[in-house]
């Protein structure tokens, strides 16, 4: 069931193995601009190095889902699951039973936009509180609402104003190691918002659980990192090192290393670059291999859910550092859109087949279990 990415160039990945410090800039949009070449590595091993994970045979958990965009997993190990066109949250078992909790008010699904980003607060027991990133009527936003068994209380905005479009929303958000929340939004097509710090487009965002700028954010707002282009993957390695995926033009998609304050360098870069001002990424791949959009950490390594890709790349760390990735189910299970490590150590990864770029299998759109070895 395994399979190696089959273009060499791309499985080379055009990856730089960099240090924990990520200066310079990103492969050149701009004419005036050379785009530098990253040191060469490998090929794509046949099999991973020894001590790195290895997964297992997938299984369906749940089938028939309509875009499920994103898991967060409750207390009890129940999860909960976005579908974005049909604004339904739904709560899955581990043994694939789900409820359907019902339509989120105040959800205008259009384009890439609906009901994307879930994250459950790390004191549920005591709050029952579930966190949503959405496209409205007028913007995307941050809403908290309560989890009452199976009913859920009104959406309560905390943060709006992040600019909406048919693409480029956005929209993963995740609870840090520090007890923040961090969320992922996209420039929205409209390119110059990702160099305005004033924006929140384009963006990683961090604030508290009440959707206020978090205490040591570097400009005085909700901004952590900027110069993004769309960003819909965030995991936290086990040094509490943030990583997240972003969709590159035409060139590059790019894993990133977060670190505060960073201008990641879109419009002005795509991919490696030598312009200081800029944080290259952590490793690259051609657009037609990835378009990565969800993101785990799970023994010892990344795992990227690629769309376009339509693949899961798995990518080793060795103390923040890349290893050659490895591509697996090219092409079997359509395109990938979320990857999430559940409490027992597996992977549940979600097909987008039906998200109006993909060709649905019958069972589509589902939840697969993924067991790390």
């Amino acid at each position: 069931m395994r399979t190696i990415g089959t273009s060499g160039a791309g499985t080379r990945l055009l990856a730089a193995v960099l240090g924990t410090v990520l200066l310079g800039g990103c492969g050149s949009i701009d004419p005036t601009r050379t785009a530098q070449t990253p040191p060469p590595v490998s090929p794509a091993p046949d099999s991973p190095p020894p001590g790195t994970a290895v997964p297992g045979t997938p299984r369906d958990l749940v089938t028939g889902l309509s875009v499920p965009w994103a898991i967060a997993f409750l207390p009890n190990r129940d999860a909960l699951v976005t579908e974005r066109d049909t604004a339904h949250l739904l709560r899955v078992t581990p043994d694939g039973r789900r409820t359907d909790l019902g339509r989120v008010p105040g959800v205008v699904p259009s384009g890439e936009g609906g009901l994307l980003g879930v994250a459950v607060s790390p004191s549920f027991d005591r709050d029952h509180r579930v966190y949503l990133y959405f496209t409205s009527a007028t913007d995307n936003r941050l809403a908290r609402l309560t989890l009452d068994g199976d009913r859920l209380g009104a959406p309560q905005p905390l943060l709006t104003g992040a600019p909406k479009g048919q693409n480029h929303n956005g929209g993963r958000i995740a609870f840090g190691p520090d007890g923040m929340l961090y969320i992922g939004t996209g420039e929205t097509y409209r390119t110059e918002l990702a160099q305005d710090r004033a924006s929140l487009g384009g963006k990683i965002l961090r604030v508290t659980p009440d959707g206020k700028p978090a205490p040591g954010n570097p400009f005085n707002s909700p901004v952590w990192t900027w110069g993004h282009r769309n960003v819909q993957g965030l995991a936290w390695d086990d040094a509490n090192r943030l990583y997240a995926t972003e969709f590159g033009q035409d060139r590059f998609d790019e894993i990133n290393l977060v670190q505060k304050g960073r201008n990641y360098g879109w419009p002005k870069v795509e991919g490696f670059g030598k312009d200081a001002r800029y944080t290259n990424p952590l490793l690259t791949w051609p657009t037609s291999e990835a378009s990565p959009s969800g993101l785990a950490y799970a023994k010892g390594s990344l795992w990227a859910a690629a769309l376009r890709g339509t693949r899961l790349w798995q990518v080793p760390l060795n103390n923040g550092k890349p290893g050659t990735p490895i591509a697996y189910f090219n092409g079997a299970y359509g395109r990938l859109r979320a990857v999430v490590r559940a409490p027992d150590g597996n992977l549940w990864v979600t097909t987008s087949n039906h998200d109006g770029r993909g060709d649905p299998k019958p069972g589509d759109d589902r939840i697969l279990v993924l067991p790390l070895r």
